[in-house]
């Protein structure tokens, strides 16, 4: 008789998905963890409410990549890009690059942003507590911004730029790009109240 051994999922074969700790509270009901080997739904979610939070948080990445100039439709391109960045995440910190990710995009979600309001005539710059959801994608897209500016002002392949992009904003180091741009919303936000 042969025995059926049930094996885990994990993101790339290689990163584990059930020891991950979100601390923020209020993006943890957006952040998807579901075990899965490779990160691509299809965008069966697509056209939903809310659809996004269903998505892995790293397929959620991939498709951030690819909205930029080279990697426009190239969902394997950018597959590959996040694959090498987490190899390289794992071999420096020596930590699951999955819970750098989560630390970083944490460190990278401003909590208030500016809002115009009209009174009579005026417009009035308000300051506003942004939705957890609206957070996620602010601090996904920064940390994907960042990333190609920095691939294209130096000869660094993408993959190291979005590996140095991860740590640095899961520090809160304010060189990353991610984390300058919340600190800057948050400074205009502040002046706005």
């Amino acid at each position: 008789m042969s025995e059926i051994v049930a094996q885990k999922a994990l993101m790339f074969g290689k990163y584990d998905t059930s020891e991950i700790i979100v601390n923020d509270g209020g993006l943890a009901k957006y952040i998807d963890l579901t075990p899965t080997n490779v990160p691509h739904s299809g965008g069966k979610h697509a056209n939903r409410w809310f659809g996004k939070s269903k998505l892995s948080i790293v397929e959620r990445l991939i498709n951030n990549i690819m909205r930029t100039e080279k990697y426009t439709g190239k969902k394997m391109k950018a597959y590959k890009t996040v694959s090498q960045a987490f190899d390289i995440i794992a071999q420096k910190t020596k930590k699951n690059p999955i819970q750098i990710l989560i630390e970083g995009l944490e460190n990278a979600a401003p909590r208030e942003e500016v809002t115009r309001l009209q009174f009579g005539g005026i417009s009035v710059p308000k300051a506003v507590d942004i939705s957890p959801q609206r957070r996620l994608d602010i601090a996904l897209r920064n940390v994907c911004a960042g990333v190609v500016r920095a691939s294209s002002k130096s000869k660094k392949p993408i993959y190291e730029c979005l590996a140095d992009e991860l740590m640095l904003a899961s520090k809160g180091d304010m060189t990353s790009f991610a984390v300058a741009k919340k600190e800057e919303i948050e400074r205009v936000a502040q002046s706005a109240r």
